[in-house]
């Protein structure tokens, strides 16, 4: 009898991955194509357009040709990098900018020039008003690029979520949609009513016209023609978002955390709490649900720009950081600026720099409790409102560090778990297309708190030292 399955397109900051799970949750086939990212200076981050959709097809063909015979394929989805955007021609697909990553503040002077108006912005949209977020970076192209100008000239301009330029890259008739988890990240739309605002079009200075249309993120957004085959794309959403879903509906009493190019604690919620990100998590034809975001811009990206500081090879660092976070004692202390301070603070071009010295290992070691301070700041707030948490759930490449979970429920107080799936983005996706629906929660590997009195030592020391430095000259 042939198998059958669903296709996971996760477009991440590093790399497109496609893979197929079964009803049990199964990955049946799975490959990745890399990405280059460009780094110019500080402020400006982008891909390759064409290399991005590349990958993704490629990686696509790749995973279903490795498929055992006679699977059957049922339907795709895709998540990507959420507050990424691009500049394409409607009629042929063309792109007509960079992918401008998430991780980008080139516009930061126009955000700035709009901070009366940040109270608003944050009522209709949930986000906290900052260069992150797509719709600077999109007037940025409408004031800077030639290409871009020509065709909002011509009509032929559509500007939007990265999600929306691969929908419309990869799928038959071109389709120029948005869903909301991706749209909202815009800052542009109204994300009650779910759809555009001509308040915040008009505000920043974006055309409405050249935005996608809205659709739900389960929609029939068209047929994606790959390795011979016609499948059905029937839902879009961002990478965070999906990753909750890897064990099937989130929980109200769990904390989630994923620790990769950023970092992101999320928890289910629909009320307002100062500092922290008011997101939607899933928008169907029956249902809103929303999250309260922490985001830490600079986690595997910090490490990255540390080891080129330090001049290490990035992954023989990687390989050895395990052994320096289980022999280090006293390392420096790291105010972690890098891409912008983010939540619950909120300073775009806030400087990274140590605090004491130490050796390259123990600056490492420092970046990386930097992270694990950053998510407990954002974990405080939530703590703070009122929010039950039993339960910290940890995924993500640096996951993966037994040293820093243990940190993180040292530091919380709360026992952290640590599935044992390195793909719960992948098959958080595969469960809201409605596939992998016999698979079983995954088995965890937990980190109980435990006594660290030189570690929150160290921590209130960070603390400190932050917050002398957010105080005004």
């Amino acid at each position: 009898m042939a198998g059958r399955g669903v296709l996971a397109l996760d477009q991440g900051g590093h790399a497109s991955r496609a893979m197929v799970f079964d009803p049990q949750g199964k990955i049946l086939a799975r490959a990745e194509r890399r990405i280059a990212t460009r780094r110019m200076g500080k402020a400006k981050v982008e891909h390759s357009p064409t290399a991005l959709l590349r990958s993704l097809q490629e990686a696509a063909e790749a995973a279903i040709r490795a498929l055992p015979r006679g699977t059957e394929i049922e339907a795709a989805g895709l998540d990507t990098q959420r507050s990424s955007i691009a500049c394409w021609d409607r009629l042929s697909g063309k792109a007509l900018s960079p992918v401008i990553s998430w991780q980008d503040r080139r516009a930061a002077r126009h955000v700035a020039a709009l901070m009366n108006h940040s109270a608003r912005v944050t009522e209709l949209t949930g986000l906290v008003l900052s260069p992150h977020y797509g719709a600077s970076k999109l007037v940025w192209c409408l004031k800077n690029l030639p290409a871009v100008k020509e065709a909002a000239r011509a009509g032929r301009l559509a500007a939007g979520p990265l999600a929306s330029y691969a929908v419309a890259g990869l799928l038959e008739g071109r389709p120029c949609i948005a869903d909301p988890v991706n749209g909202a990240r815009t800052q542009l739309l109204d994300i009650s009513r779910g759809d555009w605002s001509e308040e915040l079009c008009e505000l920043f200075g974006v055309p409405i016209d050249i935005l996608p249309g809205c659709v739900p993120n389960h929609h029939s957004f068209g047929d994606f023609k790959v390795a011979g085959r016609t499948i059905p794309l029937t839902v879009v959403t961002g990478d965070q978002p999906a990753a909750l879903f890897a064990d099937g509906e989130p929980e109200a009493h769990v904390a989630y955390m994923n620790l990769g190019t950023g970092a992101f604690v999320q928890c289910l919620s629909d009320r307002p709490v100062p500092g922290l990100l008011r997101s939607v998590l899933w928008r169907d034809t029956d249902r809103t649900l929303y999250a309260l975001e922490g985001t830490v811009n600079g986690a595997g990206s910090a490490l990255d720009a540390m080891a080129k500081k330090l001049r290490l090879d990035a992954a023989r660092m990687l390989r050895a950081l395990p052994g320096w976070l289980d022999a280090a004692q006293e390392p420096p202390l790291y105010l972690n600026g890098v891409g912008g301070l983010g939540a619950p603070y909120w300073r775009p071009a806030f400087p990274s720099r140590f605090i004491g010295k130490g050796g390259p290992d123990r600056k490492i070691v420092a970046v990386s409790e930097s992270i694990v301070f950053l998510l407990l700041e954002n974990l405080a707030r939530m703590q703070e409102a009122g929010l039950p948490f039993t339960t910290l759930r940890v995924s993500g490449g640096l996951a993966q560090l037994d040293a820093l979970c243990q940190r993180l429920a040292d530091l919380s107080e709360l026992p952290v778990e640590r599935p044992l799936l390195h793909e719960a983005t992948a098959l958080g996706l595969a469960r809201l297309m409605g596939g992998a629906s016999e698979a079983q929660p995954a088995a965890c590997t937990h980190f109980l708190p435990a006594s660290a009195p030189a570690l929150a030592a160290r921590r209130r020391r960070w603390q400190g030292e932050l917050h002398a430095a957010l105080k005004p000259k």
